[in-house]
């Protein structure tokens, strides 16, 4: 039976990859390989010390990923995929792996983190939308759903340009 206290929230490792992917597979379907996060990982390599999964009696039940990125040349980082099995939404998972990342991000001394997503679920979490048409991101995307949110003061302001990899 699933208690939530029983759940266990650790980092990402290479033997949670399946997993991660049948669950984002439920969560979006099929056209998830045109949204723009998977064209983000595509173009950008993930630091799996931003990506958390959630386990519950030993398997993942949900599990959100980062990936640095440069916004028109500034460091940021790209949060998505968030996904939580059908059978697990509603009882806090994606909200608790949401505190995990930015905390990983801002212990990082990341400035920023952008997703694509929905504000009414985000913006309790502190995300607000950027202007539209300042962030570019590498694949089909409403502009309206392009959030944001400032591990620093001033980080969103003037953050404009296409989501690319981060130079050395």
């Amino acid at each position: 039976m699933f208690s939530l206290p029983a759940v266990r929230y650790l980092p990402e490792t290479p033997d949670h990859d399946a997993a991660i992917e049948a669950i984002a597979a439920e969560a979006f379907g099929p056209g998830r390989f045109a949204r723009a996060a998977e064209r983000v990982r595509e173009l950008c390599p993930r630091d799996r010390s931003l990506c958390f999964v959630a386990l519950f009696d030993g398997a993942v039940v949900g599990s959100v990923r980062q990936t640095p990125v440069a916004i028109g040349g500034r460091p940021a980082v790209v949060l998505g995929p968030l996904a939580v099995g059908p059978v697990y939404k509603g009882q806090g998972i994606g909200r608790r792996l949401m505190a995990l990342a930015e905390k990983a991000a801002r212990e990082r001394g990341e400035t920023a983190i952008v997703l694509v997503g929905d504000r009414a679920y985000y913006e309790p979490l502190g995300y607000r939308p950027l202007p539209s048409g300042t962030v570019i991101m590498p694949g089909p995307v409403d502009p309206a759903r392009i959030l944001g949110l400032p591990l620093v003061d001033g980080a969103l302001e003037g953050l404009a340009g296409r989501v690319g990899p981060r130079r050395s």
